[in-house]
């Protein structure tokens, strides 16, 4: 699997590319993109980017690991962890398909649209 990575820099020549700003003004655009995101993300709080996917935090409470080797216990300090859940969209668009459209929700019940006159 050769990947390229993707830099800072490559974003800022995407920006530069796309929108026609400056490359200074690009990377300061990019810069504070990403220092929005890792700010809210540092708050705790969800960073959902509609097409791309839902970035959170978790919180791992204190726990007891085993180190594998000597099977000695170890103590694991609580912690805070980053998850990413991809969207239907970008999983589709990694597996080369088209995305299946979302179920549409149903009401339940009667659907009723006035008062009905009883007289």
């Amino acid at each position: 699997m050769a990947g390229k990575t993707i830099t800072r820099a490559d974003l800022t020549e995407a920006v530069t590319a796309k929108v026609g700003l400056s490359r200074a003004e690009s990377a300061e655009l990019v810069e504070q993109v990403l220092g929005e995101m890792s700010a809210a993300l540092a708050a705790g709080e969800i960073l959902k980017l509609s097409g791309f996917g839902v970035f959170t935090v978790r919180h791992k409470s204190k726990r007891v690991g085993r180190n594998p080797k000597t099977r000695e216990a170890v103590p694991i300090e609580p912690r805070r962890s980053l998850t990413f859940s991809a969207s239907p969209l970008l999983k589709a668009r990694i597996n080369g398909g088209v995305p299946k459209p979302r179920p549409r929700q149903r009401r339940k019940g009667p659907l009723v649209l006035g008062m009905a006159a009883t007289e």
